[in-house]
């Protein structure tokens, strides 16, 4: 829509449409350049879907690396991730990712609020140029504030917090919430930045086919805002919007996500294809195993300790401890865990008393669970089939099955614990079968009563189809030009790992690479390689 009205309500030099680690890097790379900048963002808290995460990075190749004596290199990268994706992205896209990866890193701790470390998790797929230790990088924990700090007040509290209306506990800021937070204060230290919380983008405004501002909503007007180098979008996906999610995905995955709440509705997908914006991989999410909750909603799973997954007929479908966003795959395959009413039952013996044997978000009150008919519990395995709607023989040949896989230490059938991811989360010795020490770890038997199944449907840690953009994070139009004046990264982006999840932290590291790209182009600069 082209601007007839030249009035203003605010001008910046950069406008950054939303607060995660792809926008922050963006803006930081904007103010640190010079360049006036303001970051809106639609809830009260910074940094979305970040500050739940455990905030590795897939850099490969950068100085935080080397400090901590990983030999990586881009190159090595590159020949991971390659022989993942393959094809389902450009391949100048990838470069400009891996390539980007340790220059984005030299960048950001070139201020001293930022710094880096190595910590072990391994890449999710057996490929050339796998690291089985991991190259991911972790931000540093934030020591707390000595008193208030309005930017670091404003973070959002872990996910566990927020899921179950807790407040940020006190001390260091850790993990994804690390991370947003020392991104703010290097923003905060350059002088050139300002945030805006409580303001939703609503619509892009261009002229002669640039962009040359926004509108957003801010206590309860319309704000119109004139960016005279750029927009920047990196307001995560459409997760949130269940009328997207039903039109593109034909799934009801909107209450399962673990995207932040409050956001992630796609304004800034929206706002870019009115504007001229190419899409893809709309049909895309970061998937992942939830265990559902009582109110509807679901979180994240991962790191199994024991139990097995069986789908309605009480047979397994896939190696439990995959990787994620693999698992997750494996449900949409076998259209287990992707409605209501089929859903993913997890099965484990008693050995664990009142927990759950992986990470996940602790319920905060077992009864719930129980009232709401997402924990089951029997006596026999014969009384559990029946209390979960599967075939009793079914599941008793399967979990008799898996013993005996349990005390040989090899899954005949679908391979669980053989991959270093799998080991990664290795069980106690002490949850192994009796006698079988020198069993897999990864197999632990469902021997003795009484029996828990426990509910698990298809979340996933945001979606990833979005605007399409160039190895400069220019948003582009549908015949490939770039639209003048608009740029993107992260979740509002169609990711650069296609239809796939190479390893921890291939989604805020790509966001963060393409924020500092985008960056360096608004200032007039190339980014470093």
């Amino acid at each position: 829509m082209a601007n007839t009205d030249q009035t203003w309500d605010q001008e910046c030099d950069v406008l950054v449409v939303g607060s995660g680690g792809g926008a922050l890097t963006g803006a930081y790379g904007t103010a640190a350049r010079g360049l006036d900048t303001l970051v809106i963002e639609k809830t009260g808290y910074f940094g979305g879907t970040t500050a739940y995460a455990g905030a590795c990075l897939w850099l490969p190749g950068n100085q935080a690396q080397e400090r901590d004596g990983v030999a990586d290199s881009a190159d090595l990268g590159r020949t991971y991730f390659r022989a993942v994706v393959g094809d389902a992205t450009p391949q100048e896209l990838q470069d400009a990712y891996v390539d980007g990866a340790a220059a984005t890193v030299t960048f950001l701790e070139d201020n001293p609020h930022v710094r880096f470390e190595h910590r072990p998790f391994p890449d999710y797929y057996a490929a050339p140029g796998r690291f089985e230790a991991g190259r991911g990088v972790f931000p540093v924990d934030l020591p707390a504030p000595g008193g208030p700090h309005p930017l670091l007040d404003a973070v959002r509290p872990p996910a566990w917090a927020d899921r179950l209306g807790l407040p940020a506990p006190d001390g260091p800021l850790t993990d994804g919430r690390a991370l947003i937070g020392r991104l703010l204060l290097a923003l905060e230290s350059t002088g050139n930045g300002r945030t805006l919380l409580h303001t939703a983008l609503t619509r892009l405004i261009t002229e002669a086919g640039r962009v040359v501002g926004a509108e957003a909503a801010h206590d309860g007007g319309t704000r119109r805002i004139r960016a005279r180098r750029g927009v920047l979008l990196a307001a995560g996906g459409f997760e949130a919007n269940a009328e997207l999610r039903r039109e593109w995905q034909d799934l009801p995955g909107a209450d399962w996500t673990m995207g932040a709440p409050g956001g992630n509705t796609g304004d800034a997908l929206i706002a870019a294809a009115r504007a001229g914006a190419a899409t893809g991989l709309l049909d895309e999410a970061w998937w992942c195993p939830s265990l559902r909750f009582p109110d509807g909603s679901a979180a994240f799973t991962l790191g199994l300790r024991g139990g097995i997954f069986v789908d309605g007929s009480g047979r397994r479908f896939a190696n439990e401890s995959l990787p994620y966003d693999r698992m997750g795959r494996r449900m949409l395959a076998a259209k287990a865990g992707t409605t209501p009413d089929n859903p993913v039952w997890w099965v484990f013996d008693d050995r664990f008393g009142d927990e759950l044997p992986g990470i996940t978000v602790v319920p905060a009150d077992r009864q719930a669970f129980t009232a709401a008919g997402l924990w089951r519990t029997a006596d026999t395995l014969d009384g559990l089939a029946r209390q979960i709607g599967v075939d009793a023989e079914a599941l008793g040949s399967t979990v008799r099955t898996f013993n005996g896989y349990a005390a040989d230490g090899v899954d005949a059938d679908f391979h669980r614990g053989e991959d270093p991811y799998d080991r990664f989360f290795v069980a106690d010795v002490a949850t192994r079968a009796p006698g079988a020490a020198d069993a897999n770890p990864c197999l632990v038997p469902i021997e003795s009563g009484p029996f828990h199944a426990v509910q698990i449907v298809l979340g996933d840690l945001g979606t990833k189809g979005g605007v399409r953009t160039d190895t400069r994070a220019r948003v582009l139009r549908e015949d490939g030009l770039p639209i003048p004046g608009l740029y993107a990264a992260g979740n509002t982006t169609a990711s650069v790992s296609g239809p796939h999840y190479p390893g921890p932290g291939a989604p805020i590291g790509s966001a963060m690479v393409f924020g500092h790209i985008a960056a360096a182009d608004m200032a007039g600069q190339e980014a470093d390689r």
